[in-house]
């Protein structure tokens, strides 16, 4: 590979697990790349293109309705040619690209595309697959959901998350895990998104022969099904919360719904306040935090995704009405 490819790093990780938190901090970092971003996200709206920064000069393309290594592999392949376009006629400047995954997704078809597309191939170096790992939630995940098994295998570099709220022995107990599906792959603890940039980007860390070896059809098999029971939805509205209520509620939804609450976060409108609350949770886990300030002539507005298995969508959307101010 020449230095004429632009270098493409996928970050991966089960739902939660905090990629969106690491792409903001290396968005924020003045490392001085020009990253071009492909969001993707399960459902059919996402939140994380309103989580992330958006006053520098990243080109942020939003990928929805569907997983990026199944149905929507396709844009995939149309949204990097595009870039190509933009970029070699100077309407767009960017010297790398990041891709985040679904945490639905298997990195293993998104990596097929930079070897199996030629105009993709002789344009894009795929870097390396970059897989954060919720340290709290992992070995559950491990044991559920294939997919979570899958981003741990194909990554070049494993990013530990929540270390700080995970007791010694369960961190301890997952790792020996991660090291016995992903032996090649260095594991290291991330804390709020807080990593080394040289752990990455520009690590060549992607080896088609390695993975080869992992898997012998990595380049024949694309197929990838979902569990039916995983499902998302969208709640919407103009009129402020009530903190009070909306606390309440939430609280007593987790209470009931939280092993199947897989993730949640949005981005909310709250009674008198004039910042924006960023809500996220996994599970058990939630948060909420202050966002940036409502601008000028913006009209204040509250958006909730939620993905999970098998949750009552009509009674969180009516209990959710009901925590209206």
């Amino acid at each position: 590979m020449s230095s004429k490819h632009v270098p493409v790093t996928i970050l991966t990780g089960f739902l939660g697990a905090g990629k969106t938190t690491l792409l903001n901090r290396i968005l924020k970092e003045p490392h001085g790349h020009r990253i071009a971003v492909i969001e993707n996200e399960f459902g059919e709206e996402g939140i994380d293109n309103d989580l992330l920064l958006q006053e520098r000069e990243e080109q942020i393309v939003e990928m929805n309705n569907g997983c990026i290594c199944c149905t929507v592999r396709g844009d995939l392949i149309r949204i990097l040619n595009d870039l190509r376009t933009r970029r070699e006629s100077g309407a767009l400047k960017f010297d790398r690209v990041m891709i985040e995954t679904t945490g639905l997704a298997d990195p293993g078809p998104v990596a097929q595309t930079f070897f199996l597309d030629d105009e993709i191939a002789d344009y894009y170096l795929l870097d390396a697959v970059i897989t954060v790992v919720d340290a709290k939630h992992g070995n559950q995940q491990l044991d559920e959901h294939k997919e979570a098994v899958e981003q741990v295998g194909f990554a070049d570099r494993i990013l530990l998350s929540k270390v700080d709220v995970t007791e010694d022995d369960v961190r301890e107990r997952l790792q020996q895990r991660l090291v016995r599906i992903n032996p090649r792959a260095p594991i290291k603890p991330v804390n709020f998104g807080n990593a080394d940039i040289a752990d990455v980007l520009d690590i060549r860390g992607f080896n088609l022969n390695a993975i080869l070896e992992i898997n012998p059809e990595f380049l024949d098999s694309d197929e990838h099904e979902h569990d039916e029971a995983v499902q998302s939805f969208v709640f919407r509205s103009a009129k402020a919360f009530d903190p009070t209520k909306l606390e309440d509620f939430l609280g007593g939804l987790i209470q009931v719904y939280g092993p199947d609450m897989l993730r949640y976060k949005g981005v909310l409108f709250m009674k008198g306040s004039d910042r924006q609350t960023v809500f996220q949770g996994v599970h058990q886990m939630m948060g909420a935090d202050m966002g940036r300030k409502w601008q000028p002539g913006e009209k204040p507005s509250s958006k909730m995704v939620f993905i999970g298995r098998n949750l009552p969508k009509d009674m969180f959307i009516k209990g959710l009405e009901q925590c209206l101010a």
